[in-house]
């Protein structure tokens, strides 16, 4: 279904398509940008509160929208270990997985809302159970959290769908990627790996930037940052050097309950990243010619260049000498690099102070 969703800014990034052609769209290296946009826990468990996630995605112009399929006893035991303990509703993690669980019909609803808004549809699934729910539902690829990356038969089963795959590694090792990237290829699955360090929030000593160029020359593929900062500038930085996808954590306000808002990115905040990646993208596909440009920018060049003025009244006959001369707006006249070509010149005509010097002005040499 990823191929047929439409962008909702109408037209697409790299011509005259009426399709955006994200990574998810046309899974390759070298395609534009998909950023998605990560809520995870952030609707608390409300579903009114995910659809409302959806409309500000869409309306920021985020890509793709990202959820986390739990399903409490299929991933979980009552002796899990909070993360962060924040929440004075869950006596246990298990009991807080429980309370984030929507049911099937729900995820479908979630899928037709992120649809028709021109959003790609995702979830990481956390177990067997929730792959298959997320099969029936639809999705447009799969992202695999940095604590599944393991898990042997959950991954069989996300290849089993031949759809593309997100691989994010955040608390894993190369030999453990490299592990789990063998797995992805066992079908034909297109691959993004997906550089990402589990700290919450992320500092910058630590966000990995580097990691990008080494997972496309190892693994020979698209290649992603999936960023914990909370700041624009990690996502901007990867589209720099040619990510083909984003994510980042969002959040509709500061003030949002929940252990994930320190590191989201607001709307506002969503919509700078979203257009930065994007003038960027135009900025790396639109190489400058130095000298065409100097041509296009002629005009201007009269306006702020400087030409030859006489610096004083100057009578016919004068010799020219430094002093005799200055350089000064606009540049419709004899360049300032020729300044030192006129002195020693007779002056064929007198000039007033600021008078444009002209090439028939002065004797020739």
């Amino acid at each position: 279904m990823g191929s047929t969703v439409p962008h909702p800014r109408g037209a697409g990034r790299t011509g005259g398509d009426v399709m955006t052609r994200t990574w998810l769209h046309d899974p390759r290296p070298g395609a534009p940008c998909t950023v998605i946009a990560e809520v995870a826990q952030a609707h608390d468990g409300s579903l009114g509160m995910a659809h409302s996630y959806i409309d500000a995605a869409a309306a920021v112009g985020a890509d793709a929208i990202k959820f986390q399929t739990h399903i409490a006893d299929e991933e979980s035991t009552p002796a899990e270990p909070w993360r962060k303990r924040f929440s004075p509703q869950d006596t246990t993690r298990i009991d807080y997985w429980r309370r984030m669980e929507f049911t099937e019909q729900q995820w479908l609803g979630l899928r037709e809302h992120a649809q028709e808004k021109g959003l790609l549809f995702l979830s990481s699934p956390f177990s067997l159970g929730a792959v298959e729910l997320l099969k029936r539902v639809g999705v447009a690829g799969w992202k695999i959290a940095s604590g599944e990356i393991n898990d042997r038969p959950l991954l069989d089963a996300i290849v089993d769908s031949g759809l593309p795959i997100l691989l994010s590694t955040g608390m894993s090792t190369l030999p453990e990627i490299d592990e789990a990237v063998a797995s992805c290829r066992k079908g034909p699955n297109a691959l993004a790996v997906m550089q990402c360090t589990s700290l919450y929030p992320c500092p910058a000593e630590s966000v990995g930037l580097n990691l990008l160029a080494t997972f496309r020359e190892r693994y020979g593929c698209a290649v992603g940052l999936s960023d914990h900062s909370g700041l624009i500038y990690p996502g901007l930085a990867a589209a720099t050097v040619g990510a083909e996808v984003i994510e980042v954590h969002m959040t509709l306000s500061r003030e949002m309950f929940g252990p994930d808002v320190v590191v989201s990115l607001t709307t506002p905040e969503l919509r700078n990243l979203v257009d930065g990646v994007r003038f960027i993208e135009r900025m790396l596909a639109s190489p400058v010619d130095k000298t065409r440009l100097a041509d296009e920018v002629a005009p201007l060049r009269q306006v702020f260049m400087k030409s030859v003025v006489a610096a004083t009244d100057l009578a016919e006959g004068t010799i020219l000498r430094p002093e005799h001369l200055a350089a000064k707006k606009p540049g419709s006249g004899i360049p300032t690099t020729e300044l030192p070509a006129l002195f020693g010149r007779r002056l064929l005509r007198g000039l007033r102070r600021d008078e444009m010097l002209l090439p028939q002005d002065v004797e020739r040499p």
